[in-house]
């Protein structure tokens, strides 16, 4: 009941690494997975006299991400020094941007039960990732791995426009499907390729001013975002309902007993001590880059799913599914080059590959089966040669034994063409219906879900091979 008479507030801060080869000042390699420090040079450890050099890449990354979430481009841009201690970046200092942030304001659209929203974002700015301190190498000391030190990120700043941890968990989501869409990021948050920091608040219901906020660091799972949320939440409540004072602080997560705990007290941007960095010149974004970079978009999964619904009228869920992954969207799009069966095409893909995919614990773009040919075996269906069961079955895993055959010449070798001819499928009804007296007696006299028993000794009958329609429509004119 106290729940109810707070207001949550929340921001996040979601860093997304980059997926350059090299890393953002220098020709480092940015790849992850390698052994500790090989990825390193003089540049990345800070050595005197070392300077700087701009990635042209990460520019362009930051600049599509910006041009998606429908935020206003900074055109003219420098880099700033942000003094705060980190003891994984050998410079003492992170280079980050301060006053010109590369994507001001824009948003991002979510939905949660059916309401949508749109998300303000405060900027978008790239800067330097930090090293990684290992605490369990040695166990009288920390280790440091500076193979990330340098990486380029992109930090997304969001206004306290969020209200919940579900809105959080919706945000997140369609970040990173976002991210992955531009291939500007793996999102793999376990990898730490993309991690969120989340400040939260509350206030009474009807007050304007923000209350006090603390921030859980380095959350590296959505689910875990959307945990501490909870977490926080329930002990802030707590704190003011007991008649303390809410700690302004930076907490962690820890994922193990579902708890947040203390770091340090958190500090205001004023103490980084941000200036322009004299190593690294202004850079301007001309007009015509920034054209070119907007000539290179793909279509995003907005425009995609208004296209499919209104001009392939899919149902708005297959819509949304379809578009919640680009690797289905790109074998989606390939199939119907080869067919106009939309709603079919979607059926394989969230029906039998799917459930092949799974199985066999591989990403759609190792699926062995060329789209024409799945759109082959759409066809045989829709032209009534085959049902959809044997074609999903039988013919599916016989073509991904012998992809270099066509699915026609597959159904000829196995026999398995549907047999639409009414004499065969009436002998073979009468045969059914004959030796089930019974059941016939009990459909007449009223138990009309027996013509599925029916329908299925049929099926069984004829090994798959006849025509269901046909079949149906000739059990109901013989059994009624």
């Amino acid at each position: 009941m106290k729940n109810d008479k707070y207001e949550v507030v929340i921001g996040l801060e979601v860093h997304v690494q980059l997926q350059t080869n090299s890393k953002l000042f220098c020709g480092d390699s940015a790849s992850f997975g390698a052994d500790p420090n090989t990825h390193i040079s003089p540049i990345t450890l800070a050595h005197p006299g070392t300077l700087p050099r701009m990635n042209k890449r990460a520019i362009e990354f930051a600049i599509k991400l910006g041009l998606a979430l429908h935020c206003e481009i900074e055109q003219k841009n420098y880099f700033a020094r942000k003094n705060y201690f980190y003891p994984d970046l050998p410079k003492g200092y992170q280079i980050s941007q301060h006053t010109t942030p590369i994507c001001k304001n824009g948003f991002v659209k979510i939905k949660v039960n059916d309401e949508q929203r749109n998300i303000q974002l405060n900027r978008i700015h790239l800067e330097e990732d930090a090293g990684k301190s290992l605490h369990d190498v040695d166990e009288n000391f920390t280790a440091i791995d500076l193979n990330r030190a340098g990486v380029p990120l992109l930090e997304i700043v969001s206004e306290p426009d969020l209200h919940s941890s579900d809105e959080a968990f919706a945000y997140i989501t369609e970040l990173r499907r976002l991210v992955r869409w531009l291939e500007i990021c793996d999102g793999n948050m376990e990898e730490g390729s993309m991690r969120c920091d989340a400040n939260i608040s509350i206030r009474l219901k009807g007050e304007k001013k923000l209350g006090t906020r603390v921030e859980v660091k380095n959350l590296n799972s959505i689910r875990n975002v959307k945990k501490a949320i909870d977490l926080e939440v329930i002990r802030l409540i707590d704190i003011v309902e007991s008649g303390a004072a809410i700690v302004q602080e930076t907490r962690s997560f820890d994922a193990d007993n579902n708890t947040t705990f203390s770091l340090r007290s958190k500090e205001d941007a004023d103490d980084y001590r941000y200036f322009a960095d004299p190593d690294l010149t202004p850079f301007h974004i001309t007009d015509q880059f920034l054209q070119e970079v907007k000539d290179s978009l793909p279509p995003l999964p907005e425009a995609l799913e208004i296209k499919y619904k209104e001009v392939f009228q899919l149902p708005a869920y297959d819509a949304q599914v379809i578009c919640s992954d680009k690797a289905q969207v790109n074998y989606f799009e390939e199939i119907i080059k080869h067919t106009t069966n939309y709603k079919a095409a979607v059926n394989w893909l969230m029906g039998p590959i799917k459930s092949y995919l799974n199985d066999h614990s591989i990403e759609l773009e190792a699926f062995p089966l060329s789209p024409e040919k799945t759109a082959s075996l759409i066809q045989l269906v829709s032209d009534g040669k085959v049902n959809f069961s044997i074609a999903s079955t039988k013919i599916l895993s016989a073509l991904i034994q012998a992809p270099q055959k066509n699915p026609l010449e597959i159904v000829t070798e196995l026999n398995l063409l549907q047999e639409s001819n009414n004499d065969s499928v009436t002998s073979w009804v009468d045969e059914v219906i004959n030796k089930m007296p019974d059941k016939v007696k009990e459909y007449r006299s009223g138990k009309k879900g027996l013509i599925g028993l029916f329908a299925g000794e049929v099926k069984k009958l004829s090994k798959g091979k006849a025509d269901m329609n046909l079949v149906n429509k000739l059990l109901a004119e013989k059994l009624n």
